[in-house]
């Protein structure tokens, strides 16, 4: 019986230490260097996609399944497609060469076992995602056992309004770092949303935010419903109006640049200048908020509109912060 030939895959030439995609007896060069690992595993991902249609099988092989999701489902899901391309080459290096029927709770044990619990989790979720994508679109009743790791515990790290007073000082000389900071704090917006915002996107009469431009649709894993503004941040934001250039779109930029990514030095410096530690990160603007709301009394259907997020997560994560949170069962 022939020998199955392996899918392509990522090789490490050992004598020039670039990436090379290897197709069967083919070796293709990337011109990548071996500290761009990431970037080889994207280029698979398009080798695969632009090389392969998957054929109809009742046991088929997770490559193709993979290969149907990427090219069908993620080239229209942005954030399928942003998973794929970080965890395609984590995900083929050892579930590639096996079929369907290989994924087991054991195997999936087996493969957590090679890396964080989280990231195993993401991996696996999106190996379940591909298989039951390829079994609707193909008609091929598939069924997998996957067993997932445990989600990690929320975050629970919060800043009380005096420590977001160290950190506004910390952050005096950096407009741009200190507008961020002053929006996270009083709308909950996540970073992206406050990078992204426009000033079209506000209204300073009417006291309302867009969190996502005119046109753009809402994902439906990272809701961005408009925020009502409190009178502290619209004075701000007024402020900022007449300071900037008539010219300048944007609300939070860097001498009028846009601002394409997190802040890789300004937040850690001012995070420890006003003595806080690591694990004080940008989103953690947001689970203050939450916290804030929540212990102010507010209701929670309206503080989940606030955030943008639903009541049930909002409950789960942050409700033991709230004031009357199991007071009567104390009692008894």
């Amino acid at each position: 019986m022939p020998r199955r030939r392996s899918p392509p895959r990522l090789y490490l030439d050992p004598g020039r230490r670039d990436w090379v995609i290897r197709d069967g007896g083919a070796f293709i060069r990337l011109g990548l260097p071996e500290a761009e690992r990431a970037a080889a595993e994207r280029r698979l991902g398009e080798y695969l996609a632009a090389k392969y249609e998957p054929p109809r099988s009742d046991d088929p092989l997770i490559c193709d399944c993979l290969n149907l999701y990427v090219t069908e489902h993620a080239q229209h899901a942005a954030t399928a497609r942003r998973a794929i391309s970080y965890q395609l080459g984590n995900i083929l290096q050892w579930w590639g060469t096996k079929h369907v029927s290989d994924v087991t709770a054991f195997a999936c044990r087996e493969y957590a076992r090679t890396t964080t619990p989280s990231y195993a989790r993401r991996c696996l979720e999106t190996l379940r995602a591909a298989i039951r994508y390829y079994s609707k679109a193909k008609r091929v009743p598939l069924q997998v056992d996957i067993w997932l790791p445990p989600r990690a515990e929320p975050r629970a790290r919060w800043l009380t309004r005096s420590e977001v007073a160290r950190l506004l000082w910390a952050a005096r000389r950096h407009e741009h770092l200190k507008r961020f900071i002053l929006i996270g704090i009083y709308t909950g917006s996540r970073s992206k949303n406050i990078l992204g915002l426009r000033w079209d996107m506000l209204d300073l009469n009417g006291g309302t935010m867009r969190r996502r431009p005119y046109g753009v649709a809402e994902s439906k894993m990272k809701r961005a419903p408009p925020v009502r503004l409190g009178k502290r941040i619209l004075a701000h934001l007024r402020r900022w109006r007449r300071l900037d250039d008539p010219r300048s779109p944007l609300v939070v930029h860097f001498h009028g640049a846009q601002i394409t990514r997190a802040f890789s030095t300004t937040w850690p410096t001012a995070v420890k200048a006003a003595g806080l530690g690591p694990d004080v990160t940008p989103h953690t603007l947001r689970h203050s908020r939450a916290t804030w709301l929540l212990q102010r009394g507010i209701d929670p259907w309206q503080a989940a509109g606030h955030l943008g997020m639903t009541t049930r997560m909002l409950e789960q994560t942050y409700g033991h912060h709230a004031p009357e949170w199991q007071r009567d069962a104390a009692e008894v």
